[in-house]
């Protein structure tokens, strides 16, 4: 038996299909292995795509698939223009593109280009000597002095950002490992080779690029220190990289000026789009609106706002009307899990009444917002965070951080597409990272057959988003409501929507008029009074939202 909706091709197509669309995040490595070596790869994502579509998705975002060493996983890349032999080749990759486009869905890929691996050719010329042709392709510095790095800045990955080589006797920047050595965007030849690189995926066809930390391109040229920041009693945080402002390592005003450049590039190429990952914890919602206002930089963006641990009504407003107070012309893409963060089922576990019904309240917010929408691999199967030992980690921030911070390993375990199978249905080998008995739990084929799914309400409401104007294209604004509960409207006239969500486990209710419409949950509607149980959320038609 399918619960599946008769006609769930999605239909978006011109110039604006990205604008109110919901893309998919495929993590390559963990999504279906057909090869049985335990890790996923192209034609195995191509056999699956189906699932996608059957969500009502219009896209897919796949995380990269260039070849790598692997160190992060496939975010050191050490050559653009090809596909990595684990993950298949350049003929399977057209084929996925084909069958993608067959079934209505669009293609984004990663691009990493704020840095390479250290093994890219690029790396390995510009370490070789000081006056190579590409000696000022990486960001080089001299020690101070005493033999110590030229700043400041750490990594984001732990220890400075800076690494001694000794084969130039310079230090050489990198945001993030090691082994992910930064680009220098100052050089106009660097700035050129990206684009190019950028150039030979869209003639063959994808849809997009998702920019990895699109802010961190540029560098204060002077390199001065990153000012400290004041905790004041609160306990500091892990990572020794959070207790910076990082005012002259990344965000700098030069960013703008390439977006622009990669946004020609892009408009050259008919019903293409631009999604930056903005990394910052400052002033990540300014810079998705400086990065998207107008249209020539960014189509869209994303911050990890909304991929925190904060489930309430005063943070939602804040994120969401910070963002369009600050770039009204802009768009923002929301997303609530990806393969950098705990899983929200997990996240946000204190704030669920059980059943699974925070999964259901959450992607029913979600998907209320305005914007666009990215939902993470597993999570319409209401998939949990994996506990994992130790040995079982690959991930270089777990190894490093552990215990006080287990790192991502925990997210991105293998999709589990058959309970009875052994590895899931994922692989007929040993998988990279282990299937465990509470996601296997939690399979597609268990809840393809259970009409009162995880899986089949986020084919419901994703069927309800497309099929409701207010939802759609609805323009949002927040109306008064008591905390815990997170109130707004979307459209306008007889058609508008009143959108009132209980984020608590508690019993509410709320002055309210109108009927219920749609999916609902523990809500009910009677003399003019909405009461909503614990995860409780309605929409309701003709209301009065004031």
């Amino acid at each position: 038996m399918s619960n599946r909706p008769a006609d769930p091709t999605p239909k978006r197509t011109g110039p604006d299909w990205w604008r109110g669309a919901i893309l998919y995040q495929i993590y390559p490595r963990s999504f279906q292995d057909d090869n049985g070596d335990g890790i996923g790869d192209l034609p195995g994502i191509t056999r699956r795509l189906d699932h996608v579509a059957s969500l009502g998705c219009d896209g897919i975002w796949l995380s990269p698939i260039f070849p790598s060493p692997m160190a992060d996983m496939g975010y050191d890349v050490s050559d653009y223009v090809d596909i990595d032999p684990l993950f298949g080749t350049l003929a399977d990759f057209e084929a996925l593109i084909l069958r993608a486009h067959d079934l209505g869905l669009k293609v984004v890929v990663d691009q990493v280009m704020n840095h390479s691996s250290s093994l890219h050719p690029w790396f390995v010329e510009s370490r070789s000597s000081r006056d190579n042709p590409r000696a000022d392709w990486y960001v080089w510095k001299d020690p101070k002095p005493d033999g110590s790095p030229p700043n400041n800045w750490p990594s984001v990955f732990g220890g400075p950002a800076w690494t001694w080589d000794g084969e130039r006797r310079q230090y050489y920047l990198h945001s993030f490992l090691a082994e992910q050595p930064d680009l220098n965007y100052l050089n106009p030849d660097v700035q050129q080779a990206v684009l190019d690189a950028m150039r030979f995926w869209l003639e063959r066809g994808v849809d997009g690029f998702r920019l990895d930390t699109v802010n961190y391109f540029f560098y204060d040229p002077e390199l001065r220190d990153n000012p400290a920041k004041s905790f004041g009693t609160e306990k500091p945080p892990v990572n020794h990289y959070d207790w910076q402002l990082h005012l002259y390592s990344k965000s700098r005003p030069e960013n703008v000026d390439f977006l622009r450049r990669m946004r020609a590039l892009t408009d050259e190429f008919p019903d293409r789009m631009l999604l930056g990952e903005v990394g910052d914890t400052d002033q990540a919602i300014e810079l998705m609106g400086e990065y998207t206002s107008g249209s020539d930089k960014l189509h869209m963006a994303y911050s990890f706002d909304m991929l925190s641990d904060h489930y309430t009504p005063a943070h939602f407003r804040e994120v969401i009307d910070g963002f369009w107070e600050g770039a009204p012309d802009g768009w923002p893409l929301w997303s609530m899990s990806n393969h950098d963060v705990v899983r929200h089922a997990t996240r946000w576990a204190a704030k669920d009444s059980g059943d699974d019904a925070l999964a259901r309240q959450a992607i029913s917010l979600l998907l209320a917002f305005e914007g666009s929408i990215c939902l993470y691999q597993g999570e319409e199967l209401g998939q949990t965070e994996t506990d994992l030992l130790y040995s079982e980690l690959t991930d270089p921030v777990g190894l490093r951080f552990w215990p006080a911070n287990k790192g991502r390993d925990g997210c991105r375990t293998p999709m589990v597409w058959v309970a009875q199978d052994a590895q899931g249905g994922f692989t007929t080998g040993t998988p990279w990272l282990p299937v465990k008995p509470p996601q296997a739990a939690r399979a597609v084929d268990l809840q393809e057959a259970n009409t009162a799914s995880i899986l089949t309400h986020y084919r419901q409401m994703i069927s309800y988003r497309r099929a409701t104007p207010a939802l759609d294209h609805g323009k949002m604004h927040f109306t008064e409501a008591p905390d815990p509960v997170l109130r707004f409207t979307r459209g306008e006239g007889a058609k508008r929507l009143d959108c009132v969500f209980n984020l608590s486990t508690s019993p509410q209710q709320v002055p309210c008029k109108g009927t219920i419409v749609g999916p609902s949950q523990a809500a009910s509607l009677g003399d003019d009074l909405l009461s909503l149980g614990a995860n409780g959320w309605a929409f309701v038609t003709d209301s009065d939202a004031g």
